[in-house]
């Protein structure tokens, strides 16, 4: 098998774009973005989209391809991206894949998990309770209904914190126990690369992207979109915390101090999440980059 996906995970922060620019480089590849947060156009700041000018080195795909106001699901993204990997794979061998939303990276490499159908009724009751007693009473429902799930997925993504609580109570079962029941063969082989780096460094090097975020115009780009507050795209770290300085709720420090501490428990799931996949090759986030494509050459 001659069609390979280069998949490279790691943390927030940790230097996946710049190792994904290196490695498309050298093999004259394409790179496919599997960050959840990065498909929508109006919020380059606050997702560390890749800059113009590295868009314009490599070819990528999903980045800015949709805007916060259409719905866009993980199923839809893996139909899109494995459309996409076959048209590139008819005329280059080697494709990159990089990103830190898991479900997203899943979906391309093993396919989706297959849930029952549940009753709506019970979406519709947890979102109620969303509404009236807030995020933080259903993820102490799901801590206790599966805790696999509540230590694996992001938690301050409601949709998500959800969708896990809608398929214990319309189950009885975890959410988790139907993960990965059936993986799906692809026709390519994948090689994943993770990038890791001591908790301290990837929270220090979390700080300092959230105030380089500031700098570059986050508050601003905020602000634009605050009227689009109640969407699920804007449900996630940089936002949410910026909408409640903007209405009042609290100073502007505090905000970034949120932003930071939210970001790192986010990195932190990341990391459980991705270690508990199989056939990751983790390599320092200091690595020589020569030393990785070394091994990427030995695997192909």
């Amino acid at each position: 098998m001659n069609n390979t996906l280069i998949s490279i995970v790691g943390p927030t922060g940790i230097g996946k774009t710049a190792l994904s620019l290196k490695i498309a480089n050298h093999f004259q590849s394409e790179i496919i973005s599997a960050d959840s947060r990065q498909f929508f156009k109006e919020i380059p700041i606050g997702t560390a989209a890749p800059t113009p000018k590295e868009l314009q080195k490599i070819k990528h795909h999903f980045i800015h391809n949709k805007s916060i106001t259409e719905s866009y699901s993980v199923g839809a993204f893996e139909k899109e991206a494995m459309d996409c990997i076959t048209a590139i794979h008819k005329q280059q061998p080697i494709i990159v894949m990089v990103g830190g939303s898991g479900l997203y990276v899943n979906a391309v490499i093993n396919g989706l998990d297959e849930f029952p159908k549940i009753d709506s009724k019970i979406r519709v009751q947890l979102n109620l309770e969303l509404a009236e007693n807030g995020l933080k009473n259903l993820q102490e429902e799901l801590k206790i209904l599966d805790s696999n799930s509540y230590n694996s997925i992001d938690l301050n993504n409601a949709h998500r914190v959800i969708r896990a609580l809608e398929i214990c109570k319309g189950t009885g079962l975890p959410y988790s126990s139907f993960l990965k029941k059936n993986k799906i063969k692809r026709n390519f082989k994948t090689i994943n690369i993770g990038l890791s780096a001591e908790r301290s460094i990837v929270y220090d090097r979390i700080n300092r992207r959230v105030d380089l975020m500031m700098e570059q115009g986050l508050l601003e780009e905020v602000k634009s979109v605050f009227k689009y507050k109640n969407l699920n795209a804007l449900n996630t770290v940089g936002y949410k915390e910026l909408f409640q300085y903007i209405e009042g709720h609290c100073t502007l420090d505090f905000a970034v101090a949120e932003i930071k501490k939210n970001t790192r428990r986010f990195a932190k799931r990341q990391m459980t999440w991705f270690k508990k996949q199989e056939h990751t090759k983790w390599f320092d986030f200091e690595e020589k980059y020569s030393e990785i494509i070394a091994y990427i050459e030995k695997q192909l």
